[in-house]
């Protein structure tokens, strides 16, 4: 049995604001579940973290106020945590006097952010990197995407939506890993999604004529039911497929590797060729998922 964790980074509408659209599904066998598992609650514990929800994108974001915070880098974790916090509130006070509308966006940054203010930049950043570096020594895991260019993807000639193609193709490379691998003993798999109520419902049905028509590369035999969506606060492994989406995402528009080189190691590959992982681009394009498709 096997379990895939999907999720996305980017925006799937077009234009949106990114120029890629990404969905991930990593996947483990179900025995090493708690493996994983405990090895990405002992890293948490160590930034104290314990109980945090991991989302790349937030915690790589700089924090202004601890620029500006008086040798914030020499406190302690709870000294920092107790400074930051104070200047935010004093920051939410000023804002809701002078603009209202900066100031809701501004108190949502704030809430997105605040289990990580006790972390410098640099520290957020080590946090990743350990945990990326975790993930590629996961030679049991199994990575799945599709990256979407939306400059090439042009909706008059589609019928799918970006996210639509890209649940579709990952939904094919794993129910094809799945078949490839099985031996006397069919191997099953099972779709963990982050809840995003937007999309859940028509994930719900896709996979539904999936399961009675296949999709468009292959049959499904041996994934089992409809995606289960969870809260990604609540599943470590879900914010695991963030941070794999997010690192392809960075790569493939900043040229960004730091992450990326050890999220790839984890692509499905056919020898030497990747299969897990497309970028849906120019077909010119010269960046390492191209060259290893």
């Amino acid at each position: 049995m096997y379990l895939c964790y999907l999720d996305e980074s980017g925006t799937s509408e077009i234009p949106g604001n990114t120029s890629h659209y990404v969905l991930s599904g990593l996947s483990i066998p179900v025995h090493k579940w708690k493996y994983c598992d405990n090895r990405i609650s002992n890293l948490k514990n160590k930034w104290t973290l314990s109980g945090c929800e991991l989302h790349t994108a937030w915690m790589r974001r700089p924090y202004i106020e601890q620029v500006k915070i008086p040798d914030f880098e020499k406190m302690d974790y709870q000294g920092r945590r107790v400074a930051v916090n104070s200047y935010r509130k004093n920051e939410l006070l000023r804002l809701q006097k002078v603009n209202p509308k900066l100031y809701k966006q501004v108190k949502k940054n704030y809430r997105k952010t605040d289990p990580y203010i006790h972390l410098t930049y640099q520290e957020r950043e080590d946090i990743l990197l350990e945990l990326s570096a975790e993930i590629g020594k996961w030679d049991f895991a199994r990575l799945f995407a599709e990256c979407i260019d939306k400059i090439y993807f042009d909706p008059l000639l589609s019928s799918q939506t970006p996210d639509e193609q890209a649940f579709e193709q990952v939904v094919s490379r794993f129910e094809q890993y799945l078949q490839i691998t099985s031996n006397e003993n069919k191997n099953l798999g099972l779709i963990i999604h982050d809840n995003n109520q937007t999309v859940a419902m028509r994930l719900t049905e896709l996979m539904i004529e999936f399961h009675k028509k296949g999709t468009l590369w292959t049959k499904l035999k041996n994934i089992i039911e409809t995606p289960l969506f969870v809260d990604s606060k609540l599943t470590s492994m879900v914010q695991i497929a963030d941070l794999c989406s997010y690192s392809l995402r960075r790569y493939l528009e900043n040229g960004e590797t730091e992450i990326f080189y050890s999220i790839f190691k984890r692509a499905d590959r056919k020898g030497k060729k990747v299969v897990g992982i497309r970028h849906f681009s120019s077909n010119d394009c010269k960046c390492e998922i191209c060259k290893a498709h």
